[in-house]
C-alpha cells in the first residue's frame, strides 16, 4: 500500500520536514519558504544554507499583492511556478531565453543569452527577478543596479552550479536589495520556482 492522494503526500512530506527542522533561526514566515525548498529538493541541507536579507518576505508579498511582472531566467522555473495562484495574484511571468531579440543581442555582445534576457527584461520595465540557473543573469542584474538602470523590488537568487554560482550569490548578498539566496553551489530552477510558489500560497492561496 502507498499514499495516492497528492495533498496527503505533500502533507506527510511536510510533517517529515518539520521533524528534522528542529530549532531554527528562521522566522515563522521564513520556515514556510524553507520547507517548500526542502520539499522540492529532498535535501535537508537547505535549512543551513538559505539566506534572507532586507525583509525579503515582507517586500515580496507586498509586491505580489500589487500585481507585478516576474522575470525568470529559465523555462523550467517558468513552468514550475503555479499558474492559477499567479493569476489569482494578478501577476505575470516572463522568460526571454528563447526570444529572437536575445539571440541577436547575445551574438552581437558575445555574452550569454541569460545576461541578455535581463537587459531585455529591464528595457520592458521589469523589476522582479527570479534566477535559478544562470550566474551571468544574476551578475547582470547587479551590474544594471549599480548603473542605476533598475531598482529591483526583490530578487530570488539561487543559481546552481560550479562556475560562478556561489560567487554570484556572494556578490548579491553585498547589496541592500530584498533577496533570498543560497550559500554555495546548490540551487536550481526548481528551487527558484518553489520560492515563488511559497510566496504566492502565502499571499493568495493555491
Amino acid at each position: 500500500m502507498y499514499i495516492k492522494n497528492p495533498m496527503e503526500i505533500e502533507d506527510k512530506s511536510m510533517d517529515i520536514i518539520d521533524e528534522v527542522m528542529g530549532d531554527t533561526y528562521f522566522s515563522k514566515e521564513e520556515i514556510i519558504i524553507a520547507k517548500r525548498m526542502i520539499h522540492t529538493t529532498g535535501d535537508f541541507e537547505y535549512r543551513k544554507i538559505i539566506d534572507f536579507k532586507e525583509d525579503f518576505i515582507k517586500n515580496a508579498i507586498e509586491t505580489i499583492k500589487e500585481g507585478t511582472t516576474i522575470f525568470t531566467d529559465t523555462k523550467m522555473a517558468y513552468m514550475g511556478i503555479n499558474k492559477p495562484a499567479l493569476e489569482k495574484a494578478n501577476c505575470r511571468l516572463k522568460c526571454f531565453i528563447d526570444d529572437e531579440r536575445v539571440f541577436k543581442m547575445s551574438k552581437e555582445l558575445n555574452t550569454t543569452r541569460s545576461a541578455c534576457s535581463v537587459d531585455l527584461a529591464v528595457s520592458e520595465g521589469i523589476d522582479v527577478f527570479v534566477v535559478g540557473n544562470a550566474p551571468t543573469a544574476l551578475f547582470r542584474i547587479l551590474e544594471l543596479y549599480k548603473e542605476g538602470k533598475v531598482n529591483p523590488k526583490f530578487i530570488v537568487g539561487v543559481p546552481v552550479g560550479f562556475v560562478g554560482a556561489a560567487e554570484s550569490k556572494e556578490y548579491l548578498r553585498e547589496f541592500s536589495i530584498p533577496q533570498i539566496s543560497t550559500v554555495g553551489n546548490k540551487g536550481g530552477s526548481n528551487v527558484a520556482a518553489s520560492i515563488i510558489n511559497a510566496l504566492l500560497y502565502m499571499t493568495v492561496g493555491r
